[in-house]
C-alpha cells in the first residue's frame, strides 16, 4: 500500500488522495483476521483541478501510474469535473466530494503528506467503518434517486460474500 501511496505522491497532483475500497478493503481485511489482502478491482486516485477539466489529463495520470506500477489497476478521476458526470451541484474540493461517496464506510482517503507521513480522512468519522457497517452517508440518504443508487450498489458490491461480518443498512426511503 505505501507503494502504491508513494507512486501516487510522485505526481504532485492538486488536492489528491486515494480513495474508497483501496482503504476500507484492508480495514475490514484486517478485522476479519484475513492473512492476504483481499483483492481491489481498481486503486480510486481523486484530484481537484478546476483549471484543466479534461478527461484526457485523468488518462495521462492514470498511464504514468501504470508506468510506475502496471500490477495496479489504477483509476483517476478529477473531482473539479465529476459533478457533471453525477448530475449534482459541483464539488469544493477532494474531501467535499469524499463525504459526498455513497456508504460512509467508503467515504475515506489517505495520502502522503511533504513529509512522507501518512495522512486520512474521514468525513463521517471511522465508527462505521471500524464496526463494519455500511450505512448511506447523509448526501445519499437525502433523495429517493441517491437512496436508489446506494441500495443498487449494496446488492452490486454483494461485500457480505466477501467480509461475512459487515452489518448493511438501507436508506430511510421506501419505495
Amino acid at each position: 500500500m505505501m507503494g502504491i501511496l508513494h507512486a501516487a505522491g510522485s505526481l504532485h497532483l492538486p488536492d489528491w488522495w486515494i480513495c474508497a475500497g483501496f482503504v476500507r478493503s484492508k480495514i475490514w481485511d484486517e478485522l476479519h483476521g484475513f492473512e492476504e489482502r483481499t483483492e481491489t478491482p481498481d486503486v480510486d486516485v481523486i484530484y481537484f483541478n478546476e483549471s484543466n477539466l479534461e478527461e484526457e489529463t485523468e488518462k495521462r495520470i492514470e498511464s504514468a501510474l501504470h508506468d510506475m506500477l502496471p500490477e495496479v489497476p489504477w483509476s483517476v478521476k478529477n473531482e473539479a469535473r465529476m459533478h457533471v458526470v453525477n448530475d449534482i451541484s459541483p464539488y469544493e474540493s477532494t474531501e467535499d466530494a469524499i463525504s459526498k461517496f455513497p456508504e460512509s464506510a467508503t467515504a475515506l482517503g489517505v495520502k502522503l503528506d511533504s513529509n512522507q507521513d501518512l495522512i486520512l480522512t474521514a468525513p463521517w468519522g471511522l465508527d462505521d467503518v471500524l464496526n463494519m457497517e455500511v450505512r448511506p452517508t447523509p448526501f445519499f440518504n437525502e433523495t429517493q434517486q441517491r437512496a436508489v443508487i446506494y441500495e443498487e450498489r449494496i446488492l452490486k458490491k454483494n461485500w457480505k460474500a466477501i467480509w461475512p461480518e459487515i452489518k448493511v443498512y438501507h436508506t430511510d426511503w421506501k419505495p
